[in-house]
């Protein structure tokens, strides 16, 4: 079936996370690292319960893997999910034309009787803009999480000695949000995109956390509004899809970035110290600082285009980051963003 999609640009190679990150929702991922499935796949790595991307181009499939934890292919587990895949393409070329262009529309089928006309027909008639990508990746109902990032993985020692209960809002939340909270020492109960903030204050939490998620935070009104009432009740923190929710809810807008940000090498210096840490980031969105009210502080930066990559509010109890701090398998730099929501918390039981 076509699957018309945006071309979000450039990728890095961690593919399997990639596949399951919801905030790829409604997209074409194009991977620039040429040669592609050479590890496998296997259950550990999943970032959520199903695959949310469009479809998936490289330039060369592997053939066969080569990694100890490795279940199945990538061409198996893709075909057994129905995501729609293609390879032999000159990713470079596609990359060279993004980078001058920004994202595009493009179409992928399987219907060889589909005519150039009407492919590029049903590409000129698919919109991301406005559309609400979060209520097709949210949960349906309110669960608790408990599982911590394994001892193998874990890299973190300074942990927390008190237990602090943390409400999740699920705009799309990656498995590893969760277990970095768990490995901090919080209680976690994740709710539904569209849960009434009255309900989450009831359950009297010790702070709030909103996801990332996909698309554009101007189509979800519902999620503003829900921000607007829980900020400064209870410490917040927002990642990615939330810390635009964030910017929109104190006010501030957000706007369409050219191609976006995406993979794992992007720069990010945190103004109040200088410390640049290297990051993961995968949005096509960002608040602009300007439109933000008197209070609010851009922590971070962008260094590769000086777009605002976090915030905080001290007299609202709120910090945000545009990208991943607990990214997995790497790299961990802001992983000490979990540490400070943790003594947010605390400092607001005192």
């Amino acid at each position: 079936m076509p699957n018309p999609s945006v071309l979000p640009g450039l990728k890095s190679a961690r593919y399997q996370e990639i596949l399951t990150d919801p905030s790829y929702a409604g997209q074409f991922v194009l991977m620039t690292n040429p040669h592609i499935g050479n590890t496998g796949v296997n259950s550990g790595d999943e970032e959520s319960i199903k695959c949310f991307l469009g479809g998936l181009i490289v330039r060369s499939l592997s053939i066969c893997t080569s990694n100890w934890r490795c279940t199945e292919t990538l061409d198996e587990y893709l075909r057994k999910r129905n995501i729609m895949g293609i390879y032999d393409v000159d990713t470079r070329a596609i990359t060279r034309r993004l980078r001058e262009d920004g994202s595009l529309i493009g179409v992928l089928s399987t219907d060889q009787s589909l005519k150039d006309k009407e492919l590029l027909e049903m590409a000129k008639n698919w919109k991301i803009v406005g559309v609400d990508l979060i209520s097709d990746v949210t949960c349906d109902a309110p669960y608790e999480w408990v599982d911590k990032t394994g001892s193998g993985w874990e890299f973190n020692d300074n942990q927390s000695s008190e237990t602090f209960h943390v409400v999740v809002y699920d705009f799309g939340v990656k498995h590893n949000i969760l277990r970095r909270l768990a490995s901090y020492g919080c209680k976690i109960t994740v709710v539904p995109a569209s849960w009434p903030a009255s309900d989450v204050l009831n359950l009297k939490p010790d702070g709030v956390l909103f996801s990332n998620g996909p698309g554009d935070p101007a189509a979800v009104p519902y999620a503003v509004k829900t921000v607007q009432e829980i900020v400064g009740k209870v410490p917040v923190f927002g990642i990615c899809m939330g810390h635009q929710l964030i910017g929109q809810a104190l006010g501030g807008k957000t706007f369409k970035m050219k191609f976006g940000h995406h993979g794992g090498n992007h720069p990010v210096r945190d103004n109040r110290t200088g410390r640049v840490d290297i990051s993961a980031q995968n949005h096509n969105y960002a608040v602009d600082p300007e439109s933000l009210p008197e209070g609010v502080q851009v922590t971070h930066i962008n260094l590769n285009d000086q777009s605002c990559a976090g915030l905080v509010f001290p007299k609202m109890k709120l910090m945000s980051l545009q990208y991943h701090p607990e990214s997995s398998p790497g790299p961990h730099d802001s992983d000490l963003a979990f540490g400070e929501f943790v003594e947010l918390m605390k400092n607001n039981r005192l």
